[in-house]
């Protein structure tokens, strides 16, 4: 058995106008974050660790944001394709770790939601799925709310 580590992290700045979208869902929130596809940052955090975990680069060279196509493009397809070419190389995801740092909105209430479709989105049980909300503590981009950043540790396996 083969095992293999990927660290994902993505960081994307909030603007006003909501729904902020996060793990593929939609929070009433007055912010939203921007970027060239619809910016989630948890997704694009997935995606990248699973990518680096099976040595398939990252996000930025699987969907370039000099790309028209990428533009406001759903991370959900993003991170299903990444999947896929995980999957064809024989990969098979043990387990995610995954961090959100942001103020606000508070994660908890959303988070069994979140998890549920990530789960979806690659075919995997919710319990692979750690999930966790930390705040800046009022200090640093974070915690004056400029900003929202995700970091996820991804476990991957093949025979």
């Amino acid at each position: 058995m083969q095992f293999r580590v990927g660290l994902g992290h993505d960081t994307h700045r909030l603007v006003p106008g909501g729904p902020l979208r996060l793990g593929g869902v939609d929070i009433d929130f007055e912010f939203h974050l921007e970027g060239h596809s619809d910016a989630d940052v948890l997704l694009h955090a997935i995606t990248d660790g699973l990518l680096g975990a099976a040595g398939l680069g990252d996000i930025g060279e699987m969907f370039p944001d000099t790309d028209p196509d990428n533009s406001g493009k759903d991370s959900s397809l993003m991170l299903s394709q990444a999947n896929e070419r995980l999957r064809q190389d024989g990969w098979l995801i043990n387990n995610l770790d995954c961090v959100v740092l942001a103020e606000r909105p508070k994660l908890l209430p959303h988070r069994d939601l979140i998890r549920e479709r990530i789960s979806g989105v690659l075919s995997i049980s919710p319990a692979q799925i750690g999930l966790k909300g930390k705040t800046g503590e009022q200090s640093g981009e974070v915690g004056k709310g400029q900003i929202i950043q995700a970091m996820c540790v991804a476990l991957l396996s093949r025979a």
